[in-house]
């Protein structure tokens, strides 16, 4: 891959400047603001090849946009018209996070290899897939999560290798 020397060092520039405004915001807003904000990623290494228009960072990867949080092992970040179009990202069971509305509980969620669409705020977790919120968790092989409706899909009609498992756990905290 090749690397294009004007991009160089602009990841770093980018998510150093976020921690900055973040930290004068004060808690980062969630929500329904989280697709209007800037996704900013942070990892060990990065690189960039311009006749594809892929990002590619590797080692401890951080990705944030408002509320959600994603760690993995490898991301790759697919680029149409300067704008990031689709994110894939993999790992020993990559993780994400996000606060769907203010004092409600976080959702967390892992897989082995998930797909982000910023534009249709969508999450798509594949292989050994969970997604928790509150007392209830969600496990199958493929979870669709739609992240401005929290709505939550999980495995597929055609395939009974993908069912889906549910734990709903009594609230004991009365």
């Amino acid at each position: 891959m090749k690397q294009n020397n004007k991009y160089k060092g602009k990841p770093i520039i980018i998510f150093c400047c976020a921690l900055l405004l973040a930290g004068q915001a004060g808690v980062t807003s969630a929500l329904e603001s989280d697709a209007d904000q800037p996704i900013t990623i942070d990892s060990n290494t990065a690189t960039y090849d311009d006749a594809s228009a892929t990002s590619i960072y590797t080692g401890n990867v951080i990705s944030v946009q408002g509320s959600i949080r994603v760690n993995s092992d490898k991301l790759v970040v697919y680029l149409k018209d300067g704008e990031a179009e689709k994110l894939v990202f993999t790992g020993q069971r990559a993780k994400f996070k996000q606060t769907p509305s203010a004092g409600s509980e976080d959702i967390i969620g892992e897989a082995l290899t998930g797909e982000y669409f910023p534009k249709k705020n969508l999450l798509i977790l594949i292989d050994e897939a969970t997604v928790t919120q509150g007392n209830a968790t969600y496990a199958s092989k493929y979870i669709e999560y739609d992240i401005k409706s929290s709505l939550v899909k999980a495995g597929e009609k055609s395939s009974d290798a993908k069912r889906v498992h549910v734990i709903l756990k009594p609230n004991t905290a009365k």
